[in-house]
């Protein structure tokens, strides 16, 4: 119930404070990507209900039937306007609308698309047991997916053998030691991320992607990782690391 009335207060709170910048980029959004101004795709939530998520537009018209779920930052499908506000993550706060309605809280696992939540496991299922959040250490961990999966030739592919069952871990370490300040102080670490953006320790996944798979600068990347992070390939560091 805490947690609950947390994620109200918050989330209307900063829907008023918020709501000229959200008007301002609406408005760009329609003059020079036209409507509609919000993206609603599907994702799976709470005991494995379907809802629509609230977005801004950052892709092309029908950009779901023009190519996968995973999308990099070189996704041709992404707009002019859409890679600024990916970029900093403004694309993301319309979720508010969503954790206000009660379909997301402001700290949990992060809401997959039906076909990724299919490939659960039945003991990785214990994920859909609370509601997913706006963030959460698997988040933390992988904070630039774009920039990530645009270092790979096969973004679809690194996401599900690579990024996602990484994710999955670490989704489960947060709802098997959920608390109050654990939530605080994973909101605390996504602003600092989303203030002084460091590489997140995900990019060390590259190194053992196959070369078949990964552009010429993966193994830069991976190695800057480690070195400006910290994090090891392992379950414990990585999780130590956010």
């Amino acid at each position: 119930m805490l947690k609950r009335a947390v994620d109200v207060c918050l989330s209307a709170a900063a829907l008023v404070v918020l709501l000229p910048i959200l008007l301002v980029i609406a408005t760009v959004i329609v003059i020079c990507e036209g409507r509609p101004v919000f993206y609603r795709g599907i994702r799976i939530g709470r005991f494995g209900q379907p809802f629509r998520i609230f977005k801004f537009r950052t892709m092309v018209m029908d950009a779901d039937r023009l190519g996968g779920s995973a999308t990099s930052d070189t996704d041709v499908r992404i707009t002019h306007v859409g890679r600024t506000l990916r970029k900093h993550k403004l694309d993301e706060l319309p979720q508010l609308i969503n954790v206000l309605l009660g379909e997301m809280s402001l700290v949990g696992p992060r809401p997959e698309v039906p076909e990724y939540v299919a490939l659960f496991s039945e003991a990785e299922r214990l994920i859909l047991t609370v509601r997913p959040g706006i963030t959460d250490w698997a988040t933390l961990w992988d904070a630039d997916e774009g920039a990530l999966l645009a270092l790979t030739s096969e973004p679809e592919r690194v996401y599900v053998d690579f990024v996602l069952p990484e994710k999955i871990k670490l989704q489960l370490h947060y709802v098997r030691n959920q608390s109050f300040w654990s939530d605080l102080l994973i909101l605390w670490k996504t602003a600092c991320v989303v203030m002084f953006k460091p590489i997140p320790p995900s990019f060390a996944l590259l190194n053992g992607c196959s070369p078949a798979i990964t552009q010429g600068t993966s193994s830069v990347a991976g190695s800057t990782a480690f070195e400006r992070s910290g994090a090891e390939p392992s379950e414990q560091q990585k999780e130590e690391s956010v």
